[in-house]
């Protein structure tokens, strides 16, 4: 990689309490390899002031989302909605995120993820903002509501894609780019195996740290720094320079975020 790539992590958590003892230092790491734009998703209110802290101590480098993960709907996501809803009418983000349907660890809520991934959608809308959406185990579900909910101003990313092909091409035709990260230097991960298939026109890095580090990290805390192994990959997959892939992926977040 020559330095005068910018490389995107178009998703982070930076504020996780797994960066407490060493943040500003792998931060540092970071724009030393040159990934400078840290996009950051929400999970639920608990988050929001680490967030904004974060934001005061790199304004130049991250950029933030508002939303309400999936996960994190229970019993009180009406009230975790109004706190979505107020910050958004109080200042700018770049997206509505991370939201979606996550029937991995719980289905109980399956009825609220559904209503709370389609309010912020309808959020997201009536800001202009771009979706982020976290899917696991529930292609279906998702993109039911996406059919529902499509339209010209309907667009983002599908945070950490691991879908088949037919669910990439389904998502890109719901105006999302596929979100690509350490899952695609897993030996099992699959998506190696068609992504060259996909226009690099409809993927952006992310690495959705700290978790799912690329190989040689895999089991290990992730950073953003570790996306240069994940850029590594996909120019293998492509066939194409690392400057490539980081300056494509770069324009792409740029078409989504606006910025």
């Amino acid at each position: 990689m020559n330095s005068t790539s910018i490389i995107t992590d178009t998703h982070t958590h930076l504020y996780s309490e797994e960066f407490d003892q060493d943040r500003d230092e792998m931060i540092q790491r970071a724009i030393d390899a040159g990934v400078t734009r840290f996009f950051i998703p929400a999970i639920d209110a608990a988050a929001t002031q680490s967030m904004y802290d974060l934001e005061k101590n790199y304004p130049d480098n991250v950029f933030l989302m508002m939303g309400l993960h999936p996960t994190y709907v229970k019993d009180n996501y009406l009230e975790e909605l109004t706190h979505v809803e107020n910050e958004l009418a109080k200042r700018k983000f770049y997206a509505v995120g991370e939201i979606g349907i996550d029937l991995y660890w719980d289905k109980t809520h399956l009825k609220e993820q559904q209503i709370a991934f389609k309010k912020q959608i309808q959020l997201a809308k009536q800001y202009k903002l771009p979706i982020v959406i976290h899917c696991r185990e529930a292609f279906d579900e998702i993109f039911e509501v996406l059919e529902e909910e499509k339209s010209e101003d309907l667009f983002g990313i599908f945070h950490c894609f691991s879908g088949t092909l037919e669910q990439a091409l389904q998502a890109i035709s719901y105006n999302m780019k596929l979100g690509i990260g350490g899952v695609v230097t897993f030996k099992n991960g699959k998506i190696d195996q068609f992504l060259n298939q996909i226009d690099l026109k409809h993927i952006v890095l992310e690495t959705d740290s700290p978790y799912l580090a690329p190989i040689p990290y895999r089991g290990k805390r992730n950073e953003s720094s570790y996306l240069v192994n994940v850029i590594s990959k996909l120019a293998t997959i492509y066939e194409v320079s690392e400057e490539e892939i980081a300056t494509i992926t770069t324009r792409n977040s740029k078409e989504v975020f606006g910025i």
